[in-house]
C-alpha cells in the first residue's frame, strides 16, 4: 500500500515539475525579445535573390524599425504580413516567429518581364500582365517599352514581339529597347541609333525578321546607314524605307519605288554606281524596298503632270 502511494507523489511531483518548468519555459519566452530576421525568397530570378532579400528587410524595418528591440510574442506577425502582401512585388507572403526568437518571412516573387514607361507612369509587368510597381528595392533588369497603354491596348499585347526578339540571338543583340503607338505600330529601337524599325503588330514575326535582315544584309551598306529614319516590315512581300532628308521628297517623282533586293545584292557586291545614281536621281519618301522582283529600279517613270 505505501508503495504505491510512493508512485503515485512521485507521478505528481513529476506533472507538477513538468507545469512548472513549461511554465518557466512559457514566461522567459515572451520576456525574449526578438533575436534576428531571416528573409526567404522562393522562386523567381536567383541573380534577383539579394537584391529581393535586401529589399523585403527594409520593408519590415520600414513597418517596424524597433522589431529588433522588441519582445518576440509582442510581434504581430498577422499584421506583418498583410502589410507586406499589399506590396505588389510578391505572389505571396508569410511570417512567423520561429522556435530560436527569430522573426522568418517567406516570400514568393512577382516575376516581371518587361518595364513600362506611360507617359509619367513607370511599372513592371509580369507574364500575365500584372502591373508591378516600379520599386527600386526591387530593381529588375528587364526590357524597356515606351509607349500609351490603355484598357483596348495594354502593356501586354507587347509581349509576343518582346519575347520573339529576346530568344533570337541577332535581333536580341540589336535592339535595345520597344516603343508601341498602336497594336498595329510596335517599334523596335537599335542600339546603332539613326533608325527606327516598325514591326507592325504582332503576327509573322519569322516572315518580318527575314525581310528585316534581308534590308541590312542588300540595301543599307551600300545605301548608307543614315540613308533612313524608318524602316517598316509590316507590310506582308515588301519593307517601305523612309528617308530621313525629307527635301529629298520636293522632287516631282512617285511617292514611292520598289527596289529589287537580289538585283541591290548583286550590284553592290559588284561595285556598280548604276543603281545608287538611278535612285538619288529620283530620291524621294518614302522608299518601298521588295524582297521579290516587281520592275526594275532603274526603269524611267513618267513625270507627274
Amino acid at each position: 500500500m505505501s508503495k504505491t502511494i510512493c508512485k503515485w507523489l512521485i507521478l505528481i511531483f513529476l506533472i507538477a515539475g513538468a507545469a512548472v518548468l513549461t511554465l518557466w519555459a512559457g514566461q522567459q519566452a515572451a520576456e525574449a525579445v526578438c533575436k534576428g530576421l531571416e528573409v526567404v525568397v522562393e522562386g523567381g530570378d536567383p541573380r534577383l535573390t539579394a537584391s529581393i532579400r535586401s529589399g523585403v528587410t527594409n520593408e519590415v524595418l520600414r513597418w517596424d524599425s524597433h522589431l529588433m528591440k522588441k519582445r518576440a510574442a509582442a510581434v504581430n506577425t498577422l499584421d506583418l504580413q498583410r502589410y507586406l502582401s499589399g506590396i505588389s512585388n510578391f505572389e505571396s507572403v508569410s511570417c512567423l516567429m520561429t522556435s530560436q526568437g527569430k522573426l522568418r518571412v517567406t516570400v514568393v516573387p512577382m516575376i516581371p518581364e518587361i518595364r513600362v514607361f506611360d507617359g509619367d507612369e513607370s511599372y513592371y509587368i509580369n507574364k500575365d500582365g500584372k502591373r508591378i510597381d516600379a520599386n527600386a528595392e526591387f530593381f529588375a533588369d528587364v526590357p524597356v517599352v515606351r509607349g500609351h497603354f490603355t484598357r483596348s491596348f495594354p502593356a501586354k499585347s507587347v509581349l509576343p514581339v518582346v519575347r520573339f526578339v529576346r530568344r533570337d540571338s541577332t535581333l536580341r543583340h540589336l535592339v535595345s529597347m520597344f516603343e508601341a503607338s498602336g497594336p498595329d505600330d510596335i517599334l523596335l529601337i537599335p542600339r546603332v541609333t539613326g533608325h527606327v524599325i516598325n514591326f507592325g503588330d504582332t503576327l509573322d514575326l519569322d516572315r518580318k525578321r527575314r525581310a528585316l535582315l534581308a534590308m541590312y544584309r542588300r540595301v543599307m551598306p551600300y545605301k548608307g546607314w543614315e540613308t533612313y529614319d524608318t524602316i517598316s516590315v509590316k507590310f506582308r512581300g515588301q519593307v517601305v524605307a523612309s528617308r530621313r532628308d525629307k527635301s529629298l521628297a520636293l522632287h516631282a517623282t512617285p511617292d514611292a519605288e520598289e527596289i529589287d533586293l537580289e538585283e541591290a545584292s548583286l550590284q553592290a557586291h559588284a561595285g556598280t554606281q548604276t543603281h545608287s545614281a538611278a535612285t538619288d536621281s529620283t530620291a524621294h519618301t518614302p522608299t518601298t524596298v521588295s524582297p521579290q522582283k516587281t520592275r526594275n529600279a532603274n526603269e524611267k517613270k513618267p513625270s507627274r503632270q
